[in-house]
């Protein structure tokens, strides 16, 4: 059996919404527990199918996982396994943040080539470049990254781009690494912070976090802890883009709009009335979007996980908006889908051109990864009649509750089950 999304266009999205943990941060945070010995719990987790699917990778590796509700209790032994294989690993790449921590903890580790969205390569060089310069030997082999190490000491590692995975892997490596660890060009984001601040209440020593150079102190040893995960930046600007579109009234919460400084900028620019508050914001669309150019770029930058709803508020934009996208080659294929959907749309390279109609038109549509899926659910509330979103399991991997969310904003949505 599969499943689809029924989208019915033409109502305005009003009311409130609370977001939950980031994904792209509790990942990160499960696999840091497996640098202590003991129970860690990681609490504001989000309902998603990549938290339960990164239990079965930390399972494999010898931990106790225990999932209830919003909390994960991760009780790692002595001596984990470092083999994660690709029966684990294959379904989504952000397993590959097992690589720094097993081989500070285990001095090996062999983690299967990941799988996950059809976004384009994320090579795993930097990574294996920087466990390189902490004195581990890394090669891929038979599909796998394979690391040893007899002795990790500080380096000074220079990123060629600030790579959030390559960051968050070096830095779970230099904890336990002797001597001191400096990370050039390290990436900034929000998700990287609270990593930053998740190990050191294990008694790491990391400073710098949220700036460019991180500086790690290595020690002998860490401790389990309790850490609550910060809010999903990119769940809540995906429904502030959707108020703007819909000409709505949404308040979000549960997010610092710290986070979303530039995104919450070109919604304003785009006509949308923005209040930050302390716990999130609220967009208010009275009249069409105006046109907005975006680029997207590493944090603080426009996100290039935001890219798609960008290119879904461009198309029913009045005027034309340029879309660049610095980040991810291949993820203008959304653009295709929205061309279904009536978009007017061209890309060329990094760029697509898109000239805003007044409203889009139903069509059959197919999500290529997790947010293009809720980029063309956004795009069939903008469109006359039904549109059915294809692949809808990528949606699930980035959004909790999202149907129900989406309804309780006034959003007409239905969960099909097909042969």
């Amino acid at each position: 059996m599969t499943e689809h999304f029924l989208v019915t266009g033409g109502n305005r999205l009003e009311g409130e919404v609370t977001v939950g943990g980031a994904k792209n941060s509790v990942l990160k945070l499960m696999a840091a527990a497996l640098l202590a010995e003991g129970t860690t719990v990681v609490t504001n987790c989000p309902g998603i199918l990549d938290v339960p699917l990164m239990a079965e990778v930390l399972r494999g590796l010898g931990c106790e996982v225990e999932l209830e509700d919003s909390e994960v209790r991760i009780t790692t032994p002595a001596e984990p396994k470092y083999h994660a294989d690709f029966d684990a690993v294959k379904q989504f790449r952000a397993s590959v943040c097992v690589l720094g921590p097993l081989v500070a903890r285990c001095r090996r580790a062999v983690v299967a080539l990941p799988g996950g969205d059809a976004i384009g390569s994320r090579p795993l060089d930097m990574h294996q470049s920087g466990l390189r310069l902490l004195g581990a030997h890394s090669e891929i082999e038979h599909g796998c990254v394979v690391a040893e190490a007899e002795d990790l000491h500080g380096a000074t590692i220079r990123l060629v781009f600030p790579s959030v995975g390559a960051t968050e892997n070096i830095l779970m490596a230099a904890v336990l690494a002797r001597g001191e660890t400096i990370i050039d060009n390290a990436a900034r984001e929000p998700e990287i912070v609270d990593l930053c601040n998740m190990l050191n209440e294990m008694g790491a020593k990391v400073s710098g976090g949220g700036s460019s150079t991180l500086t790690i102190e290595g020690v002998r040893k860490l401790s389990p802890t309790t850490h609550r995960v910060i809010g999903d930046r990119i769940v809540a600007a995906t429904w502030g883009v959707a108020a703007s579109m819909t000409r709505g009234d949404v308040r979000v919460r549960g997010v610092n709009p710290k986070h979303l400084g530039l995104v919450l900028d070109k919604l304003r620019n785009a006509g949308a009335e923005v209040t930050p508050a302390a716990d999130g914001f609220r967009v208010v669309q009275h009249d069409r979007p105006k046109a907005v150019n975006f680029a997207t770029l590493p944090y603080p930058g426009f996100p290039t996980d935001l890219q798609p709803m960008a290119i879904g508020l461009a198309a029913v934009a009045d005027g034309t908006s340029m879309i660049t996208e610095n980040v991810f080659e291949s993820r203008f294929r959304f653009v295709e889908e929205m061309i279904r959907l009536g978009s007017d749309a061209r890309t060329d390279g990094h760029h697509a051109v898109i000239r805003g109609v007044p409203i889009l038109s139903s069509a059959p549509v197919w999500s290529s990864d997790i947010r293009a899926g809720a980029g063309l659910v956004l795009a069939g509330l903008v469109a006359d009649g039904v549109t059915e979103v294809h692949d809808i399991f990528h949606i699930d991997r980035g959004y909790p509750r999202f149907v129900e969310n989406l309804r309780g904003l006034g959003g007409v949505i239905e969960r099909v089950s097909a042969a």
